[in-house]
C-alpha cells in the first residue's frame, strides 16, 4: 500500500450495511489534530488500539508526544519487534493465559509472532514501515513517584523560567496558577478558586515575587515563606490580616507533612519537568515519553497531570506560531479532570490548552470511555472526534448533547454509533466534508495489555531509555533529614517561620567583618556572607522591694542559649549573658542574609511557652540582692523618714512663729481702736449726738478676737517644738543603734516576691554571623 509520508494511515472505510471492510484507506491529515481531537468508546471498543495508531503515525512523521498512561495500556509503544521474531514477544506473552489454553508461553509467543505477522500483511503495512517507526523516535516510560522507570523530579516547577518576567508575564502567571493549584490539591484542597482562595492568592504571591527577580523556589523554601512571606500585603491588605500567621502555619504544616513524607523524595528527583527535554532528545530526535501514573493515588495522579500540563503549556506559550502538528499530548483516560461541574485543578489548564494551543501547533487528543461525565462545552473546540461502540444509550444520548453543533445530523448520527462493533469508528473530523466510518488499522506495536509497575524496567531497558547525564544526581534530602545530619549545611534566603505566639528579635550586628576576624585571632578577610542562627533569647526584670531596710532596686536576668537542647531542657545558669536594652533588638535582619534552619525546640511552640514558664520560675527561685545590714533597722531608710519629717515640721513652725509675731503687731492697734471708740460712744451721750452701739460691740469682738489667734499660735509653736524633740531624739537613738549594728552582720539577702519578676523579653533570636570562604563561621554580635 502507497501511504502519504505527511499524513495519518488510521485504517480502512467500514461499510455498515454489509459489515464489511472495504479497501479505501483511510488517511488523517495530522494538522487537523492543531484543533484537537477526542476518541470515545467503551471497554473492548478498540479505543487503546486506535490510540496507539495515533502514536505511531505521530512518531512516523516526527512528531514528538507527551503521552499520560492511567491505566498501563500504553506501555506497549515499546513493545516493537520489526524482526517479528518469537522470542521478541516470549517475555511479555501472558504465561498464565497461556497456561489455561494449554500452550507453553514459547507456543503462546509463537502464535502472538505469527499473528501479527499476519495482521501486518493484510493492513499492507510493510516491513520497511516497522523499521522506520523503530528509528523514528526515542521512547522513556516515566513513574512520577517512583524507582520503577525513570523517576521524575518536580522541583523544576518552582524554579524561575529562563526567561524575562516582564515580556512573559501572562504565561508565567497562567504556569504559577496551575502548579499552585496542583499543590493545593496534593494537601487536599478541592474546587479550588484562584480569585478566592486565600490558600491559592498567598503561594501564587510568594511564587511570583520569587520569579520576578529571577530567584527559584523549592519546596522547602515555599513552605518557609507560607510562615514568613517576604511580602508586606496581599492587594490593600497587609498580610496578617489577609492570612494570619496562625492560618498560614497550619497551611505550611499540611504542606510539609506531604514534604516530610519519606514517598514523597521519589518527587524530587530525576527527569525535570523540562519540555524541552521531554519532547527532543540532546540530538535533536523527537522523543515520546510515556508518563505512568497507575500506582499513583487520585490525588498524587491529579497533583502531577496537573504540573506536568502546566508545564507543557508554558513551553507552548514560548514558541512560535505554527500551522502543522508541532507536538501532541495523548491523554488515554481524561475521566475525572475535565467534569461538567466540578473543577479540579487540571481541568482549567486542559480548557485553556484546548482554546490557545491551536495557535502554537500543539495538538491534544484526549480519550475516555465515561463519555457521559464529560465538559462537552469544554470539549466544543474540538475538531476531531473518533466514535467508538457506547456501553449505554444514556452514554450515546449524552455524546450527541455534546456534540449537537451546525452540520452534525443527529438523527443519522445516533444510528451510526447504535451500529458500530469492536474497532470500528465514526470519524467526525470538522475539516472534512462528512462522517467516516472506519475499522482501525493494525496495531505495529505488540498490543499486550496493560503492564505492570515491575515490567516498566525491563521495557525500558528494551528500548535503552535512561535518564539524561544532568538530571539525575543523588537524592535531595528532605528538610526533616538534612537537619538531623548536618545543621549548619541547611541554609536558606527564606527566613524559617516562628511558631505562633511565639516573639522573634534580631540581634544586632554590630560587631564587623573586621573585628570578628580580630576577635578569633583570624587575618581579616576581604568578604563574608551573612547568616543568622536561631537561639533563645530570655529576659526578666526583678524588683527588690523591701521598704524596711529602703530597698527599691531593679535588676536584669538575661539569657541566650544558641543550640539549645532538642529535648527542650535548659540549664540557664550556663547561658546567662549581658543585660539587653528591648530597644536595641532589631525588628528586621540584614538585607541579603541567609537563614539557618529552625530546629527543636525553636520550632515548638509548646515546648516553647513552657520554657518561658520555667525561665520564670528559675528567675524566682535563683535571684537575691545582698545589701548592708547597717541600712536595716535604724540607718538610712528610717533616718531618711525622720529627715523628711523634721523639715516638715520645722517648716510649720516657722510660718507659725511668723504668724505670732504679725498678730502681736497687730493687738496692741485694735486695744486703742476699741478704747477710742467707747470713749466716743460715751461722750456722745453725753453731748446728745449718739453713735451707734454696735460699732463699739464690733471693736470689742475683734480685739478678743486678736488675743484668741496670739494664744493659739503660742500653743501650736509650744506643741512643734515638742514634736522635733522627740524626732531628733528618735533619729540619736537611730544612729545609735546603727553603730552598735556595726559589729553585727554586714550584709542581709533580700529574695523577689513572685509577682515582682517580669519577663520582658522571650522568643527566638536570630544571631548574626559571618561565614568565610573556607567555611569559618564567625560571631557578628557583641554584647
Amino acid at each position: 500500500m502507497n501511504i502519504p509520508s505527511d499524513k495519518f494511515y488510521l485504517g480502512k472505510q467500514f461499510d455498515l450495511k454489509t459489515s464489511k471492510l472495504s479497501d479505501q484507506p483511510v488517511f488523517y491529515d495530522p494538522s487537523d489534530l492543531t484543533t484537537h481531537g477526542v476518541i470515545v468508546g467503551m471497554t473492548g471498543s478498540g479505543k487503546t488500539g486506535l490510540g496507539i495508531g495515533f502514536l505511531e503515525e505521530a512518531a512516523l512523521n516526527g512528531i514528538p508526544a507527551l503521552i499520560i498512561d492511567p491505566k498501563g495500556d500504553l506501555t506497549n509503544l515499546l513493545l516493537h519487534f520489526p524482526g517479528l521474531a518469537a522470542s521478541d514477544f516470549e517475555p511479555w506473552v501472558d504465561a498464565e493465559a497461556a497456561k489455561r489454553e494449554g500452550k507453553t508461553a514459547g507456543q503462546a509467543a509463537a502464535d502472538a509472532a505469527a499473528s501479527w505477522k499476519k495482521g501486518l500483511d493484510e493492513w499492507g503495512i510493510a516491513p520497511q514501515r516497522m523499521e522506520a517507526l523503530q528509528k523514528s523516535v526515542k521512547y522513556s516510560i516515566y513513574t512520577p513517584g517512583s524507582e520503577s522507570g525513570l523517576p521524575v523530579s518536580i522541583l523544576a516547577s518552582l524554579e524561575a523560567p529562563d526567561v524575562p518576567w516582564e515580556a512573559n508575564r501572562e504565561v508565567l502567571r497562567e504556569k504559577i496558577a496551575g502548579t499552585v493549584t496542583a499543590i493545593l490539591g496534593l494537601v487536599g484542597f478541592d474546587d479550588i478558586d484562584p480569585l478566592r482562595s486565600r490558600e491559592h492568592i498567598l503561594l501564587s504571591n510568594l511564587l511570583e515575587n520569587a520569579w520576578s527577580r529571577g530567584q527559584s523556589l523549592d519546596l522547602e523554601g515555599l513552605i518557609l515563606q507560607t510562615q514568613n512571606p517576604p511580602i508586606a500585603k496581599l492587594g490593600v491588605f497587609d498580610v496578617e490580616s489577609f492570612f494570619p500567621a496562625k492560618d498560614r502555619q497550619a497551611l505550611a504544616m499540611r504542606l510539609n507533612s506531604v514534604l516530610a513524607s519519606p514517598s514523597f523524595q521519589t518527587w524530587v528527583e530525576g527527569q525535570p519537568l523540562d519540555m524541552e527535554g521531554l519532547l527532543y532528545a540532546p540530538d535533536g530526535k523527537p522523543r515520546h515519553s510515556v508518563f505512568y501514573i497507575a500506582h499513583l493515588t487520585d490525588a498524587e495522579r491529579m497533583f502531577f497531570v496537573t504540573l506536568l500540563l502546566s508545564a507543557a503549556e508554558a513551553w507552548m506559550r514560548t514558541r512560535k506560531g505554527s500551522s502543522g502538528l508541532r507536538a501532541l499530548l495523548y491523554f488515554d483516560e481524561v475521566f475525572g479532570y475535565l467534569p461538567p461541574v466540578a473543577n479540579p485543578p487540571a481541568k482549567q489548564v486542559i480548557i485553556r490548552m484546548l482554546k490557545q494551543a491551536r495557535a502554537f501547533g500543539f495538538g491534544l487528543l484526549l480519550a475516555t470511555q465515561n463519555p457521559v461525565d464529560i465538559d462537552y462545552k469544554a470539549l466544543s473546540n474540538a475538531g476531531t472526534w473518533c466514535i467508538g461502540k457506547l456501553q449505554t444509550d444514556q452514554d450515546k444520548q449524552r455524546l450527541l448533547d455534546g456534540l449537537e453543533t451546525p452540520g452534525v445530523n443527529r438523527a443519522e448520527y445516533d444510528k451510526i454509533i447504535s451500529r458500530l462493533g469492536k474497532r470500528v469508528f465514526l470519524l467526525h473530523n470538522t475539516h472534512a466534508k462528512g462522517p467516516v466510518i472506519f475499522q482501525t488499522r493494525w496495531a505495529m506495536n505488540y498490543l499486550a495489555g496493560p503492564l505492570t509497575r515491575a515490567q516498566i524496567p525491563a521495557l525500558n531497558k528494551l528500548v535503552g531509555a535512561v535518564l539524561p547525564k544532568n538530571a539525575g544526581g543523588a537524592r535531595k534530602p528532605s528538610a526533616a533529614a538534612a537537619m538531623a545530619v548536618a545543621p549548619s549545611a541547611v541554609v536558606s534566603a527564606t527566613r524559617p517561620g516562628i511558631p505562633p505566639g511565639i516573639a522573634e528579635f534580631f540581634l544586632p550586628q554590630n560587631r564587623s567583618l573586621a573585628q570578628a576576624c580580630q576577635s578569633a585571632g583570624r587575618p581579616a578577610a576581604a568578604e563574608a556572607k551573612s547568616f543568622y542562627r536561631p537561639a533563645l533569647l530570655a529576659q526578666a526584670k526583678v524588683r527588690f522591694l523591701e521598704r524596711k531596710y529602703g530597698v527599691d532596686q531593679q535588676v536584669a536576668k538575661t539569657a541566650l542559649v544558641i543550640a539549645p537542647d532538642p529535648r527542650g531542657v535548659v540549664r540557664w545558669q550556663d547561658y546567662l549573658s549581658a543585660a539587653m536594652d528591648e530597644a536595641s533588638l532589631h525588628k528586621t535582619p540584614v538585607a541579603g542574609a541567609d537563614f539557618t534552619a529552625l530546629e527543636p525546640p525553636l520550632n515548638d511552640g509548646k515546648t516553647l511557652k513552657g520554657l518561658a514558664k520555667d525561665f520564670q520560675d528559675w528567675v524566682y527561685h535563683e535571684s537575691s540582692l545582698k545589701v548592708p545590714a547597717v541600712s536595716g533597722r535604724g540607718a538610712a531608710g528610717p533616718q531618711a523618714a525622720i529627715d523628711k519629717k523634721l523639715d516638715t515640721l520645722r517648716q510649720k513652725l516657722a510660718r507659725e512663729e511668723r504668724e505670732l509675731e504679725q498678730d502681736k503687731t497687730e493687738m496692741p492697734h485694735r486695744t486703742i481702736e476699741e478704747v477710742g471708740t467707747a470713749a466716743d460712744t460715751i461722750f456722745g451721750m453725753l453731748t446728745g449726738r449718739s453713735r451707734r452701739l454696735t460699732t463699739s460691740l464690733t471693736k470689742r469682738r475683734m480685739t478678743s478676737k486678736a488675743a484668741g489667734e496670739v494664744e493659739e499660735s503660742k500653743q501650736a509653736i509650744s506643741q512643734l517644738k515638742a514634736d522635733i524633740a522627740a524626732l531628733e531624739q528618735e533619729k540619736a537613738g537611730l544612729v545609735g543603734e546603727g553603730r552598735q549594728a556595726a559589729s553585727g552582720p554586714a550584709e542581709v539577702t533580700l529574695t523577689p516576691a513572685k509577682k515582682d519578676i517580669y519577663v520582658e523579653v522571650f522568643g527566638v533570636a536570630w544571631v548574626p554571623f559571618y561565614k568565610l570562604g573556607d567555611g569559618t563561621e564567625l560571631i557578628g554580635y557583641s554584647a
